[in-house]
């Protein structure tokens, strides 16, 4: 029971959190912006998504994971709802950044509360295993919101997420509080500088970073690139859902596999096919092409994401919750950088130079992530 509802709180977090791309037309043409200004609003979001997890990191030490993560979700349900009320893309982008400051606490809260009651030998299985919950959101909003845009209208797909939101709240109340980190006692930043202090650590937040910028924000443009070749929402949106898919199949792979196969080559391999999804995706944007990229995208992000997140939980083994915390702020920044980066072009029609960028960059990401793995807890580790 404790797994299913972090999986569903993950699963809800997802769902809002994806439901946005294959509606950034749709939105700009219904408010009558730019798209470069929606997909700022969309940047807002991941920014105050990656920003808060520290926060709730330290309000989870005071209050509780548990406390803090359904407070988070009340936030994020009022702030979602809204959403659907918006009029103009400032608005828009208010109640997104509001929105993404309350979901930001589901899937970090999710990955601490399963690497803290999991035995040591199944934490990377546990937590490649609650991103089943994340594909299947993924997989739910990418399909969904465009099948909703489609036909019913764009703000119905944040009725709906904000209702989730709701239901996660309630349903976390039967989850068991866990007892107060350690680090607390110390004083409330000290888990903050212990994973600051740490050079694997902050070489981790910076691979995160640029994790964030590349896969993310090629996911946040796919559907965009898809429209603009003159399909619909919903056809972006379906297009889309094969990254949730991808997900859920390798990702239990990818936890089988994490025994007999080396981190680093886990790392590798994944920042490999998301570089062959980004490159086929700078060539064409059909739906198929982009389908094809989008299942390689999702392999990527459950062969090289998942084993940057079981490092997060392990690389300061006192602080884990602050760890977490702040990987997912340096995801999130990244994927907001790469949302605000990559809208001027995309305005202007340039998708291929948006994924031809990220699919050169991809590679270096995999060497250096690689070779950080392996020689982590070495003296030569810099």
């Amino acid at each position: 029971m404790t797994f299913r509802l972090l999986q569903f709180t993950a699963l809800a977090s997802t769902l809002d959190r994806f439901a946005m791309p294959p509606m950034l037309l749709v939105i700009s043409r219904d408010l009558d912006v730019p798209v470069s200004g929606v997909a700022r609003a969309a940047g807002a979001y991941f920014l105050a998504y990656g920003l808060m997890q520290p926060v709730w990191g330290l309000v989870s030490a005071r209050v509780g994971v548990v406390r803090s993560l359904r407070l988070a979700m009340l936030l994020a349900a009022l702030a979602t709802a809204g959403t659907a009320l918006a009029t103009d893309a400032t608005s828009l982008a208010a109640l997104r950044l509001l929105a993404g400051a309350g979901f930001s606490a589901a899937v970090p809260a999710a990955l601490f509360y399963a690497g803290a009651t999991a035995a040591p030998g199944r934490r990377h299985r546990d937590i490649t295993g609650l991103m089943a919950g994340v594909a299947l959101g993924t997989a739910g909003a990418t399909a969904g919101a465009g099948a909703l845009a489609a036909v019913v209208g764009w703000r119905s797909a944040f009725v709906f997420t904000g209702t989730t939101a709701v239901v996660a709240c309630v349903a976390l109340r039967r989850l068991p509080e866990l007892p107060a980190p350690r680090a607390a006692a110390d004083g409330l930043f000290a888990p903050l500088r212990a994973v600051l202090r740490s050079p694997a650590a902050r070489i981790l937040l910076a691979l995160a970073t640029v994790e964030g910028a590349l896969l993310m924000g090629a996911l946040t443009f796919l559907p965009a690139a898809v429209g603009a070749n003159g399909s619909g929402a919903a056809v972006a949106g379906g297009v889309t859902a094969a990254y949730g898919v991808a997900v859920l199949v390798c990702a239990p792979a990818v936890g089988r596999l994490q025994h007999r196969v080396p981190a680093a080559a886990l790392i590798a391999g994944g920042a490999g096919l998301a570089a062959i999804g980004c490159a086929l995706a700078a060539v064409t944007a059909t739906p198929v092409a982009a389908a094809i990229a989008c299942l390689l995208l999702g392999a990527a992000w459950a062969s090289m994401h998942s084993t940057f997140q079981t490092w997060a939980t392990e690389v300061v083994p006192d602080a884990g919750l602050a760890s977490v915390s702040l990987f997912a702020c340096a995801l999130f920044t990244g994927s907001a950088l790469g949302a605000v980066v990559g809208g001027p072009p995309v305005e202007a029609g340039r998708f291929g130079l948006v994924f031809g960028v990220a699919a050169a960059l991809l590679v270096p990401l995999g060497v250096l992530g690689a070779t950080a793995r392996a020689r982590w807890r070495s003296p030569h580790l810099i």
